[in-house]
């Protein structure tokens, strides 16, 4: 797919929906192809998680995990082509995606503390990026009704959970890790479950946000779909 032009996006894209929807993959693709910044607030949550499970604190334990969140040395970068996250310095990109991580990331999410500190970085990221290259593209769970609720642009990812049962089978599979699609769909009900009754910052797409359900488009049809709407809200321009 040609680019719309390097450094073309205004503004910001939220894209928020569930595991297993394509989110990823259509937010690093829309970035390339609006020569925009990226970022992958849920790897960031991942980070911690990976901290406190070293640090051999249980997920539950909101206070403990809030203080081994205040210490953590997280670094992500913004660039959709590809940039390592980091802990300490070290690239922990395969074992954030690990089953432990994803065992466990919801509860360390839930966390009010972990997630007012997360969303003031992310903030802090996002105005970077918007004053560097005009525009980012930021997915997650909660980045139309938290992170950035004035984004010009709220995506909201949807499939069936049969398909992203599938698609993380998949993805777990050519990463090396050895899954099944029964237990791979029982983990993302329960993450649906766990993230979309949390009490802080619960998954739900905001009031104004354009959903797409990607059951049975593949990633090129939902990149053209979103270009087109970017273009159709005046979003790429030369102007910043």
């Amino acid at each position: 797919m040609a680019a719309v032009g390097q450094g073309e996006l205004r503004g910001v894209v939220a894209m928020d929906g569930p595991s297993g929807t394509g989110k990823s993959t259509v937010a690093r693709g829309l970035a390339r192809a609006l020569g925009a910044g990226y970022l992958d607030t849920g790897a960031m949550y991942r980070v911690v998680t990976l901290a406190v499970l070293r640090a051999g604190v249980d997920p539950a334990d909101s206070a403990a995990v809030l203080r081994v969140a205040e210490g953590v040395d997280l670094g992500i970068g913004t660039d959709p082509g590809g940039s390592a996250v980091l802990l300490g310095g070290e690239p922990v990109d395969a074992e954030i995606r690990g089953p432990e991580v994803t065992a466990a990331v919801s509860a360390v999410s839930a966390v009010a503390g972990v997630r007012d500190l997360l969303v003031s970085r992310q903030r802090r990221i996002i105005g970077e990026s918007r004053a560097t290259l005009g525009g980012i593209v930021v997915e997650g769970r909660d980045i139309g009704t938290v992170v950035a609720p004035e984004a010009p642009l709220k995506v909201y990812l949807t499939a069936s959970a049969d398909a992203r049962a599938a698609r993380r089978t998949a993805q777990d599979s050519a990463e090396g890790r050895v899954s099944t699609v029964d237990a791979t769909k029982a983990d993302v009900q329960r993450r649906d479950t766990f993230d979309s009754t949390r009490a802080v910052s619960p998954l739900r797409p905001a009031v104004d946000a354009v959903e797409v359900d990607t059951t049975d488009l593949g990633i090129d049809a939902v990149l053209a779909q979103l270009l087109e709407i970017v273009r159709e809200r005046g979003l790429c321009g030369a102007e910043r």
